[in-house]
């Protein structure tokens, strides 16, 4: 004779989210009339810790052997009744939730309503939760080195605090030289802080640590295996240069007959064939950009250190790490798409960052706000929410071009008697010192006019407009459109996914929302984490955000991480796909549909196997397989068909 089923029933008012619309009290009587229910319960908050000793007590007082959590998603709060089972000594698999807040209260209006389709929802727990079984996780060994992709702001600060907790960490960057967008700003907002000054420090840091294996000029490749254990194939591209042999002396820049638009000016200034991109950058080793190089042997004859040649190949490094942070950042919106704007066009209209590099005392003009005439500008426009807030381009807010432009209104009267001109449609000043600053600048005699920019031309109608560019702008404020003459016009471009995100996630097994950033696998709860086990997202690549928040970012990222390597172990989730290979025709059919390529073929028995530390339970490969081979635990048939009777009788 089987173990008697006893059921206990937990309905949660979740504040007023569920209880405003869904009858709670009535719920409760109905189901606790139902077959192999012992007890049904309500409360205000059943996750919370008087709730959940509420479980634990009636678990060990009335020998519940099944639960049933009538709440809001499994998303969010699966994990915490599966801890609450745990607790009282049941097995946490013997708990299902029926989602009466997403699928109920959030969507219904009509109370009566609302309130039977809850019963409804709990009935088919209930019937489902009676079929459940205990389930064992595992324990795998988790390899205490971090791979870090990217190396702006978010993967140099992920990695140094990796790194001085004496673990490895292996930084991958694809251009030459670690820094990113951060190195390429003049100043930063609200401090005005030297950017360079703050981040050269963190970047020699890396450079040197002794744990930091910094992979610079590099890309992924290929990535296999799991949380724990991850095996990584990186393309460390050839310098031509012998990276332990050169010096950074640049004897080599001057010999170099070939001048190629220098990409981290954003093309404002040359540079060599052969160069270093910026004097602070790590590693501060020459390389040889081979598409503009000739070969002619210049450089050779010149290095002293005998450092450059030709034939070094590129180099395919496998490593092994435990987890992954990607760090890759952003693109900047190309304002060169909306030609009203004149980008490409007019010489003297120009995004937000090539105006950093003509600011940066390092930059092109030394510091000097220089027109393309070499004349210092009399008027600026500084366009907001270029490519930002814009259904044409991207819905969402950058985030940071309110306050960037900003910064450069206080740039530009810093340098210049320039009137300047702030156009924006909603001034968006968050974070610490936010507004203080937006309040600094309008004292400072800055022009702010409220209104989208309709075009930027050229085309004059007297002498005093000769040269200039003009604007045309609606003023909101004043309800009227407005035609201002300017010298130089800054457009505030949005941040943007980067090109190489949709690759680079077929890659990390990992999706992306509608904006193009990473998905992250819960927006509130665990914003830097992915559906992907030992996979996490931090900084720009996740969405738009300012600095301070990247590096609050960056160092969650290497927390999550360093939990892991603390523990030693991660236990994989038990609720997976298995095999039966009796029944396997190895038709392979489930390798190609499981995303998260978990399944692979055993060629010597002709069966399919699926590996554990993979599989996610999603249960594609079940559903496919036409043997009826595959079974996914938690989510048997008996029970997926109890659960539909449930909800339908």
């Amino acid at each position: 004779m089987g173990e008697e089923i006893k059921i206990g029933i937990y309905v949660c008012h979740c504040g007023l989210n569920i209880s405003s619309i869904v009858n709670v009290q009535e719920v409760v009587a109905y189901t606790s009339k139902l077959d192999s229910v012992s007890i049904a319960r309500d409360y205000q908050f059943m996750c919370s810790e008087p709730g959940q000793n509420l479980i634990i007590n009636d678990i060990q007082k009335f020998g519940l052997n099944r639960i049933v959590g009538a709440s809001c998603s499994p998303r969010m709060h699966e994990p915490t009744f599966r801890n609450v089972c745990k607790q009282a000594g049941l097995n946490p698999y013997l708990m299902e939730m029926a989602n009466i807040r997403e699928h109920c209260s959030w969507v219904h209006d009509d109370k009566e309503v609302a309130t039977e389709k809850a019963k409804d929802l709990v009935r088919a727990a209930v019937q489902r939760v009676y079929y459940n079984e205990p389930l064992t996780t595992k324990e795998i060994p988790f390899n205490p080195n971090t791979l870090v992709i990217g190396a702006g702001i978010a993967g140099i600060q992920a990695s140094l605090d990796i790194a001085n907790s004496e673990h490895r960490v292996y930084l991958v960057e694809k251009t030459p030289s670690i820094g990113g967008h951060m190195i390429q700003l003049d100043k930063t907002f609200p401090t005005l802080d030297c950017s360079a000054c703050i981040l050269t420090p963190k970047m020699a840091a890396v450079g040197q640590h002794p744990y930091i294996e910094l992979l610079s000029y590099s890309e992924i490749v290929e990535v296999s295996g799991y949380i724990g254990n991850f095996k990584v194939k990186i393309n460390k591209k050839s310098r031509y240069v012998d990276e332990s042999r050169c010096t950074g002396c640049g004897l080599c820049f001057e010999e170099c007959p070939i001048r190629m638009k220098d990409e981290f000016e954003f093309g404002l200034s040359e540079r060599k064939a052969i160069y270093i991109p910026f004097p602070q950058a790590v590693p501060n080793k020459a390389v040889i950009d081979k598409d503009g190089c000739i070969e002619c042997g210049a450089c050779q004859r010149v290095c002293e250190a005998k450092a450059i040649d030709f034939g070094i190949e590129d180099e395919v490094i496998e490593v092994e790490i435990g987890s992954i942070i990607v760090a890759t950042g952003y693109d900047s919106f190309d304002p060169s798409v909306i030609d009203e704007y004149g980008y490409g066009k007019y010489d003297n209209v120009m995004t937000g960052m090539e105006f950093e590099r003509i600011s940066s005392a390092t930059g092109p003009t030394g510091g000097q706000i220089l027109l393309k005439n070499g004349q210092s500008p009399q008027s600026v426009a500084i366009v907001h929410c270029v490519g930002s807030r814009d259904h044409n381009y991207h819905d969402y807010c950058s985030k940071v071009c309110c306050m960037y432009g900003l910064k450069f209104a206080h740039l530009i009267k810093e340098k210049t008697d320039a009137d300047v001109y702030e156009m924006y449609i909603d001034m968006r000043c968050f974070g610490k010192g936010g507004e203080e600053f937006y309040k600094r600048l309008s004292e400072e005699g800055v022009n702010f006019i409220r209104g989208k920019v309709t075009r930027v031309t050229d085309r004059t109608e007297n002498n005093d407009e000769k040269d200039k560019l003009i604007v045309v702008t609606e003023d909101t404020l004043l309800g009227s459109m407005l035609r201002i003459p300017v010298d130089l016009v800054i457009l505030c471009t949005a941040i943007e996914s980067r090109s190489d995100t949709e690759q680079l996630g077929r890659l990390l097994t990992i999706g992306r929302s509608a904006d193009g950033f990473f998905m992250e696998r819960h927006i509130k709860l665990a914003p830097v984490s992915t559906p992907s086990d030992g996979i996490f997202i931090v900084g720009c690549c996740q969405g738009p955000k300012d600095i301070p928040y990247t590096v609050s970012q960056a160092s969650a990222g290497a927390a999550q991480a360093l939990t892991m390597i603390s523990k030693g172990v991660v236990e994989i989730e038990a609720a997976i796909s298995v095999i039966d290979e009796e029944l396997c025709a190895g038709c392979k059919i489930c390798i190609g549909l499981c995303p998260y390529t978990a399944i692979s073929f055993n060629a010597d028995d002709d069966v399919s196997i699926i590996n554990e530390a993979l599989c996610k339970g999603c249960g594609t490969c079940g559903a496919a397989c036409p043997t009826g081979a595959i079974i996914s635990r938690n989510f048997t048939s008996k029970q997926l068909m109890a659960q539909l009777e449930g909800v339908l009788s």
